[in-house]
């Protein structure tokens, strides 16, 4: 099976209650052959909309950020844990990350077979890293998914939308670093591939918005 067919599937998946309130399942965006993969939370109301991880507040954030550490959109891939948004985007629950992991993301990281991951928060850390493993404790530290892959986890971009003064500022070095680390790793993983165009896609021209 290669990310296509998975897609396919996963268009029709009514495995759980959150696809009662979402338009449709929000699926992954970028080039699958990326020695990267970025695993964010799930969908809000934006990726909801237009069908794409990341495309909202937090993914304008995050495609600063990518640029800043010589990266685009277009060069990785992008995806998320959940992919049916929560209600009122709320943060999907334990039980329900558990569940869509094994439904899909270990499916699509099983397809992709990434050199490196950057778990996005702590929603995409607990399903990567040890059940003991904190966000704000163990970000910027290497370690090896249950599916043998390398990981690092940095801070989510809707967390840093949250902060302020001397903290942001801290905390937007912090996910930079952790960046450059995941790069570093895979262009020694993957000599030679090109991590970044020469302009950053514009993601609202490439997805269009769904009807409900």
């Amino acid at each position: 099976m290669d990310l296509s067919e998975l897609e396919g599937e996963l268009a029709n998946c009514q495995a759980c209650p959150l696809r009662q309130d979402a338009i449709a399942p929000v699926s992954w965006y970028g080039n699958p052959e990326s020695p990267i993969v970025f695993v964010g939370e799930g969908p809000g109301q934006v990726e909801d909309d237009y069908g794409c991880p990341l495309i909202g507040p937090s993914g304008q954030l995050l495609d600063k950020a990518l640029w800043a550490a010589k990266m685009t959109r277009d060069r990785v891939l992008t995806t998320n844990v959940i992919k049916c948004r929560p209600k009122n985007n709320r943060t999907p629950d334990i039980a329900e990350a558990d569940f869509c992991a094994k439904q899909w993301l270990q499916r699509e990281l099983e397809i992709i077979q990434p050199k490196v991951i950057v778990a996005l928060g702590s929603v995409a850390l607990h399903c990567l890293g040890r059940p003991d493993m904190r966000i704000t404790r163990d970000r910027g530290m290497w370690f090896r998914t249950e599916q043998g892959f390398d990981c690092i986890a940095t801070y989510h971009p809707a967390y840093l939308l949250r902060q302020y003064g001397k903290q942001l500022v801290a905390s937007k070095w912090d996910v930079f670093h952790d960046l450059e680390a995941a790069r570093e790793r895979a262009t020694l993983l993957a000599p030679g591939y090109e991590f970044m165009s020469e302009e950053k896609p514009d993601l609202f021209k490439i997805f269009k918005k769904r009807i409900r």
